[in-house]
């Protein structure tokens, strides 16, 4: 039975981690069009100045290797999207 349980691991763990890859590849930057504000920034910076223009809070907090608006992840009370 291992024998079997081995493959399929590592097919969904292959497919876990592409979802992931998608999954942030769209919060770093909403679609053409959408109107929405992107939750991710390269710069502490960038992430402070949207922390004031769209989410209501101030400063910044790492995430991975960017930044988010925000002191503390979930403050943000303003018109941007939940993250």
């Amino acid at each position: 039975m291992s024998s079997l349980s081995s493959p399929w691991a590592a097919r969904t763990a292959a497919a876990m981690g592409a979802n992931l890859l998608l999954s942030a590849a769209g919060l770093a930057a909403p679609a053409a069009g959408s109107g929405g504000v992107p939750a991710l920034y390269p710069t502490q910076a960038e992430a402070e100045k949207a922390a004031k223009l769209h989410f209501n809070c101030t400063g910044a907090h790492k995430m991975g290797n960017q930044w988010m608006p925000c002191a503390k992840h979930g403050d943000g009370q303003g018109s941007g999207p939940s993250h």
